[in-house]
């Protein structure tokens, strides 16, 4: 019997990259996945094809960055009884601006998709759980680690691992585990056009793949290893921790 036969798992942002390798695997595994994003053509294009292999898939398109949207779907899972065994909040955007440039809209655009909605869709979801259950969040080393331009998009990530242990210990009397995966380089297309040198500044000899996030995400919702709570979990080949030195 497959580890995660009959169980329903909810994704954000699923209908592309990351979010897409994360639902498919746990459809591999037997789960039921609702895919949630506002790409209503790409998420309908990716249901139809994996409900055709059989995999037990449904998409709704939802914009994680407006409220109304995000109430409006968990209205809808609570009117059919579902009950989530994992949510995993992976929408998100990545939009740099210089700062002289920096707009409050695209600020509060960039806040309330990556940052707001990981509370919004937490709070709501956990409503929807059980002892057990898992919330799984992913940030990204850009919460530690900075270019020029980045302010929105590293606020929103190092807010998610922030939020992470809040929601760990707000959850905790719930029984419902929270951690945080933090991706480095992680290439969604054309890998194959990836230069050597690209891959050789990883200490793995290579950058990352979608799947690396997903099995990390099949790890940390399975509730044999609810000792791992409020954590964040780098992923990025140890790119992060390499000293550079310009020889």
């Amino acid at each position: 019997m497959q580890k995660w036969q009959g169980k329903e798992i909810l994704v954000t942002g699923g209908a592309n990259g990351i979010g897409k390798a994360i639902a498919t695997a746990f459809l591999e595994q037997g789960a039921k996945v609702w895919i949630i994003d506002k790409k209503e053509e790409a998420g309908k294009a990716l249901v139809t094809r994996l409900t055709e292999k059989g995999f037990h898939a449904r998409f709704i398109n939802v914009d994680v960055s407006k409220k109304e949207e995000i109430y409006h779907l968990f209205d809808k899972l609570k009117q059919e009884n579902v009950v989530l065994d994992s949510l995993i909040n992976n929408a998100g955007i990545s939009s740099f601006i210089p700062l002289d440039e920096l707009t409050m809209d695209h600020w509060e655009e960039v806040i309330h998709t990556n940052l707001t909605s990981v509370m919004l869709f937490s709070k709501l979801g956990s409503k929807l759980m059980h002892k057990g259950s898992s919330i799984i969040n992913i940030a990204s080393t850009r919460a530690s680690m900075s270019e020029p331009g980045s302010e929105a998009y590293a606020a929103s990530k190092g807010g998610i691992i922030a939020l992470t242990h809040a929601l760990a210990s707000s959850l905790t009397g719930l029984g419902i585990q929270v951690n945080t995966i933090s991706p480095g380089w992680i290439q969604t297309e054309n890998y194959q056009e990836l230069r050597e040198k690209d891959h050789s500044q990883h200490w793995s000899n290579r950058v990352g793949t979608p799947d690396d996030i997903a099995r990390a995400c099949l790890f940390l919702a399975d509730s044999e290893n609810d000792f791992i709570n409020g954590e964040n979990i780098t992923i990025d080949g140890g790119m992060t921790r390499k000293m550079i030195y310009n020889h």
